[in-house]
């Protein structure tokens, strides 16, 4: 269950952080708030429709309804996102300005509670299984407390993250603008936090050390036996105690804890104890704590491979542009769908298979490691008999994460009868490992190779241009639109549209200097001849300059009379253009220096050049 939502979790996260908040809501906050309401009111109806004692009555209905249900929370909560904009609202509240990872975790709240309604609507059916009594509230918190230690790690990485911006320290400001600079700041971080969480889970389930006593020395000299140090035994109190189950958590022993539930400490014998223990021992030899650290770097490194050609390839996809008309969305909102979408399947398919491929292979050497320890498999295989019947009867019962307790038996059962089945699992387990490696290395390698420009120049002018003509379709009358794709285009060397784009600003405003200037520019210096028109540029220029004599546009005043071969007065208007504006002195007496020595372009027979 916990394992399903960690996969739940990352997605809702991955939503939530690849989201752009727009400028406006959809919806005015009262309607979005009413909109909200009735769909929260119709998902509880659907949760205690589903959830009905009489109908739910084995345990893999119960967690297939639990499952089916987390991602209708994952769909209604993706509806409050890009519906009702969710965060939009979120972002307004006080300090987001300071911290918008906080933006974030109003979204993560609002998925915990549609989880709240899921659990609150399934405690009766899970207590009629599992024989097991929970008031609505502690059952609620329990599954709570179960979940956050998922979203935290996220959390403070992203408020450290905000924090380090706010730091009033120039050389850290320098240094997280370097390349390098902040991928090492996170990166030391999180080895930091990865180190030391477990001190902060075991506190925030509520564990209690294991009280001194003779259960207590057994298992002190078991570990010390197997040469494993540990910071203490914990009691985990999952669901108030009563499920059986236990687990290792911390990667070096002043941060390492072993946890056992008061449940699993009842239902088995002092061998089974033991043999259970051993299977937690074994995932510290085997170092699969590491392992997992590395296959979530893993993943980052094969996303950041994958979202730089997803990005480039939509860029520059003439049917990206044509998509966005059609649907009327702003290209931002389009662009951050569509290439988070690559992400979000890549992250489906990473987690469900290739890190539960290792969780599940992982799960068995550490039976194996058990089996070895104790010279039998046969205390481990009776503890999961126990725990299958005890779960209430969940023997032959699927798990992504773990291998069925049926088909964990037969492995021990096999391996006990043929010790080659271990050997050739272990080989497995390594290959697969070592093949691991090989995939990562090449991805950092491109990574490393990848052009840092790559999404410069043609990709981000395409986007500037659909973005700057969705402002227009909003805003047709706004000159600054006009004058932003009139820039834009010129520089593109489109310069029919940025001629038309700029004489549209003049309508809208005809006294304004710079769009006179710039057009006057394009008129002037265009690498198609057929788009120049010196008389016309002097026109605009003279225009321009009397509206505002500023260096810059005395100098393409001087351009266009030296163009329209008046020598004398581009000389005298390129001097003014120096006194204007010392500061480009320099540029101007080369411009100077070219009026007064180079030939007329009227005397040439196809003008400048």
């Amino acid at each position: 269950m916990i394992y399903n939502n960690l996969i739940y979790l990352l997605v809702v996260i991955f939503v939530l952080t690849t989201n752009s908040i727009p400028d406006t809501p959809q919806f005015s906050f009262i309607n979005g708030f009413s909109l909200f309401v009735i769909k929260a009111f119709l998902f509880n109806l659907l949760v205690r429709y589903v959830y009905r004692p009489p109908k739910v009555r084995d345990s893999a209905l119960y967690f297939a309804l639990e499952q089916k249900l987390s991602i209708l929370a994952i769909v209604s909560l993706a509806l409050d996102i890009y519906l009702l904009d969710s965060q939009y609202f979120f972002s307004r509240l006080p300090l987001i300005g300071h911290l918008p990872t906080l933006v974030d975790l109003g979204g993560i709240c609002l998925f915990f509670f549609y989880l709240a309604i899921i659990w609150a609507g399934a405690r009766q059916s899970y207590g009629f299984i599992f024989n097991r009594t929970y008031a609505r509230r502690e059952f609620i918190l329990s599954n709570l407390k179960s979940n956050l230690p998922i979203v935290l790690p996220w959390l403070l990485l992203s408020l450290f993250a905000d924090l380090l911006q706010l730091l009033p320290f120039p050389g850290l400001q320098r240094l997280l603008a370097s390349a390098w600079g902040e991928p090492l700041i996170f990166l030391a971080f999180f080895f930091v936090l990865a180190l030391t969480f477990p001190v902060i889970i075991v506190r925030l389930w509520n564990c209690k050390s294991l009280e001194p006593g003779p259960l207590r020395d057994h298992l002190d000299k078991f570990c010390k036996k197997h040469k494993t140090g540990y910071a203490d035994i914990m009691i985990w109190p999952l669901f108030e105690g009563r499920v059986i189950t236990a687990g290792v958590m911390g990667m070096i022993k002043p941060f390492r804890y072993l946890l056992l539930t008061p449940a699993l400490l009842s239902a088995l014998n002092p061998a089974e104890i033991d043999a259970v223990v051993a299977h937690e021992i074994g995932h510290v030899k085997k170092y699969h704590l590491q392992l997992y650290i590395f296959l979530f770097l893993g993943f980052g490194m094969l996303a950041q491979l994958a979202n730089y050609p997803t990005l480039y390839l939509l860029l520059n996809s003439t049917f990206f542009y044509k998509f966005c008309e059609l649907i009327g969305r702003k290209p931002d909102t389009v662009l951050t769908f569509l290439s988070t979408l690559p992400m979000f399947i890549l992250m489906l398919i990473y987690f469900r298979f290739v890190f539960g491929f290792f969780m599940r292979n992982f799960e068995r050497q550490a039976d194996l490691y058990s089996l070895i320890s104790q010279g039998t498999g046969y205390p481990l295989v009776q503890s999961l008999e126990k725990i299958a019947l005890l779960s209430g009867n969940i023997r032959d019962q699927p798990n992504w994460h773990h291998f069925g307790i049926a088909q964990r038996v037969d492995f021990l059962q096999r391996c006990e009868y043929d010790p080659q089945v271990g050997q050739r699992h272990e080989r497995k387990v390594y290959a697969s490992l070592l093949i691991y490696l090989i995939v990562i290395c090449i991805t950092a390698f491109a990574v490393w190779k990848i052009p840092a420009d790559l999404l410069e120049g043609a990709p981000r002018e395409k986007f500037a241009e659909a973005v700057i003509k969705d402002k227009i379709r909003n805003d047709e009358q706004n000159p600054l639109w006009y004058q932003l794709l009139g820039d834009l285009q010129q520089g593109r060397r489109l310069y029919d549209e940025a001629i038309r784009a700029y004489e549209k600003n003049l309508e809208l405003t005809p006294d304004d200097p710079d769009v006179l200037n710039n057009l006057a520019w394009l008129l002037l210096s265009a690498e198609d001849i057929k788009a120049r028109n010196p008389a016309r540029a002097l026109m605009l220029a003279r225009e321009a300059a009397g509206l505002k004599p500023a260096g810059y546009i005395l100098d393409t005043l001087a351009t266009a009379y030296w163009a329209n071969g008046f020598r004398e007065n581009s000389i005298k208007v390129e001097k003014e253009a120096i006194k204007a504006d010392p500061t480009r002195k320099k540029f101007y007496e080369q411009q100077l220096e070219k009026f007064t020595n180079d030939e007329y372009p009227g005397d040439k027979k196809e003008g400048l050049e």
